[in-house]
Order: C-alpha cells, then structure tokens, then sequence
C-alpha cells in the first residue's frame, strides 16, 4: 500500500517538477536531441522538422500549444512563442 501511495505522490508532483523552455535554453543539435529534451522537460512534442535552416517543434504541455525554434550548430532556443 505504501508503495502505491508513494507512486501516485510522484506522478501528481512530477509536472510540477518539470522545466519550463526560455530563450536561454540549450536543447541540443539535432531533432532527436532536442525531442528527447523537450519530452523529459515535460513536453508533449507533436511534430519536428527542419525549416529554413532550424529545427522547429510543435509542443503541448498544460493545455498549451507552442512552437520552438532551435539553432542546430549551438542547439540553443531561437524562438520560442507559446499560445
């Protein structure tokens, strides 16, 4: 029993727990890098491509839909609009 109560704790904390995207973050330089980040930052990623020479990426998280633009040669945040 305790087990399970220490599990559902951890689930209900863990977005809290998650990071939030800024400009200063480095996400890595290439799509699955930077996927593989978002998604432990707790994002849902719904679509990944490349366009006009970054890697751009469709995300959820809370109910809200974002695009994130990422320099493949440094792996930082370019853009970053959030709806």
């Amino acid at each position: 029993m305790r087990k399970l109560t220490l599990l559902a704790l951890l689930a209900l904390a863990s977005p809290a727990l998650a990071e939030s995207i800024t400009k200063d973050s480095v996400l890595g330089t290439t799509m699955q890098e930077v996927q593989a980040s978002l998604t432990a930052m707790g994002y849902e990623v719904r679509k990944v491509e490349m366009e006009d020479g970054q890697i751009e990426v469709y995300v959820v998280r809370d109910g809200k839909m974002g695009e994130v633009y990422v320099n493949p040669q440094t792996g930082a945040v370019t853009t970053l609009k959030m709806k």
